[in-house]
Parts: C-alpha cells; sequence; structure tokens
C-alpha cells in the first residue's frame, strides 16, 4: 500500500508555515510504526486516563487541549475528579500545561465559568491552564488532546485524541445509561443522556507529531483574548495571562507498531493577526477527506454529531455519483441536542438538506441511522468517526460540517494500518487495497455494539454490513409499529426520519443556519476558488 495515495502530502496539506511536517526526515506528511486502540466510550477513555496521569513521576509531562472542561467530572468515582487529578499530578512535580477554550458569554450557555474554574484549579496547585479565545470571531477551539511524556521512560509516552471532552455527560459505556453528571440536552434525552463517542490513544513517533501540534498553539504570540472586555477583567485582577516556557520537546518515542498516523487539523483564516503556524488557515482534515473519498469504492462508515452542511457532504455524494456499487452508513443523533422553536428548524435544516443531497447521488445505496439504548431513550452520538473501505479510518474532533472543515480549530488522526486483514483471503468485498487491521476492527466493533452483536464474516463484506444494519433497524422499527409486543429484538438501530420542515419554517432557518450554525472561515481568495 503507497501511503501517498490515501494520506496528503506535505505540499497537499497547504500549508508550509506548519513544523507537523518539517520535523520528519525527508518532510513527510505522517509518522509510521504507530500502535493506535481505539477507545470506545468515555468510562473506557476516562478509566485510561486517570491511570496514566497517576503513573506519572515528578518530572513528566502532561499537556492537554479541551473544548470544556469541568473540573468535578468524575473519571473513574469518588475522587478522581478531573480537577483534583490534575492538581494531584502538578503538586507532586509532574510539569501540567493545559489549553481550554475561553468560549463566550454564560448567557450563551457556553463554559465560560467551568473553563475559568478547572484554570483556576490547576494553576493554584502548580500547573498552568489557560483559557484560549485566540480563533475567528464566532468560532471555538475544539480540540481534544492529551499528551503525556516520561523523560528516560519514552516506552510510556502515550497521547489521546478523539471527540470526547474531560467535562459532564461524556461518562458512558456500552449500555448508555448515561453519565450521573449530566449536561442538559434536549427534553427527549432524559434528565441524564445517553452518550456515544471515541477517542484513541497513540503510542509511537506520532506522539511527538501531537505535541508539536500543542506546542504550536501554546507559542503563539497573540494575546489569549482580543475583547477589551475581558483584557480590562484580566489587568483589574493582575492576572498575567501570557504562556510559560514549556520544557524542550524530547525526542520522538520509538516505533512500536504497524500504524501510520498522519495528524490533521482545521484552522481558519484568523483576522488581523494570522496564526503564525497557520498564516492562512489550514484545511488538511477536509483536504485529508477529500483525498480519500475519491479512492471510496465499496463502502463509507461514519458516525457524526452533524452530518448537516450540504457543501461538505458534496464530497460523499460525489463518490457516490462516481462509484455505483459504494454504499454510505451514516449513524447520527436522532434528535438535535437543542429543543425550541427557532433553534429546532435552524438545526434541522441543514441537515435535511444535505440528507438530500446524498439520496440524489446514492438513492438506496445511503442508509442512514440513529441509537436508542435498550430502554428506548435516544443515544446521543457524539462520536466524529469515518472508515472508508476498511482502508483509511479517521477519528478526531472534527464534525462532518462547514465549521469543522472551515472556522474553528480541529484535530484529527488519520490511521493506515501496515498489517492486512487476513481473515477473507482474497478480500471478496472488493475493497481495492485491501482491509487493513485497524479500519476494519474499529468498524466492527461499532457495528457489534450498534446491532447487539453480529457475524464477523457478514459484517466484513460491504454489502453484508449494509444490509445488516437495514434488516436491524427494520426489525426493531417494526416491533416498534407494533405495540412493541412481544420480546424487543436485538439492536439499537432505528432509521433516522428527521421531522419534516414546512417551506416557510426551511426559509427563515437557511440564513440563520447559514450565519449562526455553519459559518465558513475561508479568506475571501480561497473561497472564490470554491476549494478547502
Amino acid at each position: 500500500m503507497k501511503h501517498s495515495d490515501w494520506l496528503i502530502t506535505t505540499g497537499e496539506r497547504g500549508n508550509p508555515a506548519t513544523r507537523l511536517d518539517r520535523r520528519h526526515l525527508r518532510g513527510s506528511a505522517w509518522s509510521s510504526g504507530n500502535r493506535v486502540r481505539p477507545l470506545v466510550h468515555g468510562k473506557t477513555y476516562f478509566a485510561e486516563l486517570l491511570l496514566a496521569i497517576r503513573a506519572l513521576h515528578p518530572g513528566d509531562l502532561l499537556l492537554f487541549t479541551d473544548w470544556r472542561g469541568d473540573p468535578d467530572e468524575r473519571l473513574d468515582g469518588e475522587g478522581t475528579e478531573i480537577g483534583a487529578v490534575l492538581c494531584e499530578a502538578a503538586a507532586r512535580g509532574v510539569i501540567v500545561k493545559g489549553l481550554v477554550w475561553r468560549s463566550h458569554l454564560d448567557r450563551f450557555q457556553f463554559s465560560e465559568t467551568e473553563n475559568r474554574h478547572l484554570g483556576e484549579e490547576i494553576e493554584e496547585a502548580g500547573g498552568e491552564c489557560l483559557l484560549d479565545m485566540r480563533v475567528r470571531p464566532g468560532g471555538s477551539h475544539h480540540q481534544k488532546l492529551v499528551v503525556l511524556r516520561h523523560p528516560g521512560r519514552p516506552e510510556l509516552d502515550t497521547a489521546y485524541a478523539g471527540g470526547i471532552d474531560l467535562c459532564h455527560s461524556r461518562n458512558d459505556d456500552a449500555s448508555h445509561c448515561g453519565d450521573a453528571q449530566a449536561m442538559p440536552l434536549a427534553a427527549a434525552y432524559g434528565p441524564r443522556p445517553p452518550w456515544h463517542d471515541v477517542h484513541l490513544a497513540v503510542r509511537g513517533p506520532a506522539v511527538g507529531d501531537l505535541e508539536a501540534a500543542f506546542r504550536e498553539r501554546w507559542d503563539d504570540p497573540a494575546p489569549l483574548s482580543r475583547s477589551p472586555l475581558m483584557r480590562l477583567r484580566e489587568l483589574l485582577r493582575h492576572e498575567d495571562t501570557r504562556p510559560g516556557t514549556l520544557p524542550p520537546q524530547l525526542p520522538d518515542p520509538p516505533p512500536c507498531g504497524s500504524h501510520t498516523v498522519q495528524v490533521l487539523r482545521t484552522y481558519p483564516n484568523r483576522l488581523l493577526r494570522g496564526y503564525p503556524f497557520a498564516p492562512d488557515g489550514e484545511r488538511s482534515i477536509a483536504r485529508g477527506y477529500l483525498k480519500a473519498l475519491k479512492r471510496a469504492k465499496a463502502l463509507v462508515y461514519v458516525e457524526d454529531q452533524y452530518l448537516w452542511s450540504p457543501s461538505v457532504v458534496d464530497a460523499f455524494a460525489r463518490a457516490l455519483r462516481d462509484n455505483p456499487e459504494l454504499r454510505l452508513i451514516a449513524v447520527v443523533p436522532t434528535v438535535p441536542e437543542q429543543d425550541g422553536r427557532l433553534t429546532l428548524p435552524m438545526y434541522l435544516v441543514g441537515r435535511v438538506t444535505a440528507l438530500e443531497r446524498l439520496r440524489r447521488a446514492g438513492a438506496d445505496r445511503v442508509a442512514v441511522y440513529g441509537l436508542e439504548n435498550r430502554s428506548g431513550t435516544p443515544v446521543y452520538v457524539h462520536a466524529k468517526v469515518c472508515v472508508i473501505d476498511d482502508v483509511w479510518a479517521s477519528v478526531g474532533s472534527d464534525n462532518i460540517n462547514l465549521r469543522s472543515w472551515t472556522h474553528d480549530s480541529e484535530l484529527s488522526c488519520a490511521v493506515l494500518d501496515e498489517s492486512p486483514d487476513t481473515r477473507r483471503p482474497g478480500d471478496p468485498g472488493g475493497l481495492g487495497d485491501g482491509a487493513r487491521r485497524f479500519a476494519r476492527e474499529l468498524r466492527l466493533e461499532l457495528a457489534r455494539e450498534h446491532l447487539d452483536g453480529g457475524e464477523p464474516d457478514v459484517l466484513c463484506d460491504p454489502v453484508g454490513a449494509f444490509e445488516a444494519f437495514a434488516a436491524s433497524a427494520a426489525a426493531l422499527d417494526s416491533w416498534y409499529e407494533d405495540g412493541g409486543r412481544g420480546p424487543r429484538p436485538p439492536g439499537r438501530l432505528r432509521a433516522y426520519r428527521p421531522p419534516e420542515l414546512s417551506r416557510p419554517a426551511r426559509t427563515l432557518a437557511m440564513p440563520l443556519y447559514r450565519v449562526l450554525v455553519d459559518p465558513d472561515g475561508r479568506p475571501v481568495r480561497l473561497r472564490r476558488r470554491n476549494a478547502y
């Protein structure tokens, strides 16, 4: 398998200012020799993260970025609150450095208060956590990353990246009973919303790439906030918001596996003073998707919180039109996260329009599902996963929407496995270069959860998997239509049927959606070229 067939090259990244590719020998845009493990569900990730942080020694390094951090969120029961765990690490001599999005004012129901408290707790313990608003207006820092480095013990170096924030509602497992420390969502999710999410644990040289991505943000000389009110408040409180010095970056950990990892990102073209490491922004997440989708022949499997920008799903629609055997399975939230007469149509219009575009391109080769737990409560799908032909897999903070591809800061890992999946000699699914073990195992793990089981030989085949999902959802939908008589069929899948939107509601919602929900942060010259 030729890496450049699936992964973007240094030139294709379109950001010569970043150190990500220059730091590699011969300037390659990826790192080989890694071992990557998917961590499905917050409970899995939090329990592992707790053990890893508590094993850090004085002088070890802990770096993290997040969209929101709730200091009282428990990683694994009483006494494991993330704020306390990070403070304990800083108090015993671990170098703790964090970047959390400052967010907008609390009246917009974002998370400035929670993030500020997390930062204050860590700094009181001797660490440093900055509230970072160095974003394009209306944008956010959406990256979720933890890097652990161990001087003298590089075999322990690990980075965690994906979709799971260190905050309320994320600590759920395969039962999907929800996190006891819940954030309110739409009423359909109940008081303890079930939550589905995916993260990655990375070991090997790619840990150095992810650390370099953190350091680029940390070393940005721009003020943490450009808001005059924010800066006045910092002045009145005598707050020193200048980042401290990081220790020199250690050599990359040695190779330890068969996985090639490419770090992909989104940064907008920041107004007035651009990011020094991305002065014209970076669109490598979008470009990574566009390149991989051009090779899609059999099956694209997506789990996504939004899947709603028509201009973004065009790349998926084009792949469906170009390849008459290609199928698309998408798993999305059944119900938007917010209720409301204005917000509900605004949130639905982008998805309805996007799905119409996909179905015009692929007709019955496009299948979209929601999830529910065994009690019938919808599961909020927060995962950001894409697997193409069981070869290319991406897990990150980015959603399939325009914000994630152009406007917010995002971080994703694309993974190629050097090891082929050999359980089906000859690869009868027709998967191009042949299925690779990591991508296939990730897809199968997610499929088995949603189906409450499933035969691996059937699910390995793209057509078999597509039909298995359809049959499971049809059986459960039929059971509900029959009044729930008899045993509940296995599986968690429901066919996704968005509420009907009237023409007036769509007409009113579309401009608000484009401006408030899914802005385009590209420079004008890129917008004219219609290029990511």
